[in-house]
């Protein structure tokens, strides 16, 4: 587990979550849970690209976008 890339994936994941007004409770889906988007939040697990399709779409906001941290 890369925590360094996970960091910069959680911050940026951080910033569009609280830009569009959204809690962790808001962003639960089928595909993640709340308590999985606090994880990666926290670096504390690494996620699976399902895992980051569900986000992108619990953000309305493409792959690209998500992952747009560098």
């Amino acid at each position: 587990m890369n925590k360094e890339y996970l960091q910069k994936f959680a911050n940026n994941l951080k910033r569009l979550r609280k830009e569009r007004g959204l809690t962790q409770d808001a962003m639960e889906s089928d595909n993640v849970s709340r308590s999985m988007i606090s994880l990666i939040e926290i670096v504390k697990t690494d996620l699976t690209i399902s895992t980051a399709k569900a986000i992108a779409d619990s953000l309305n906001i493409s792959m690209k976008e998500l992952f747009d941290f560098e």
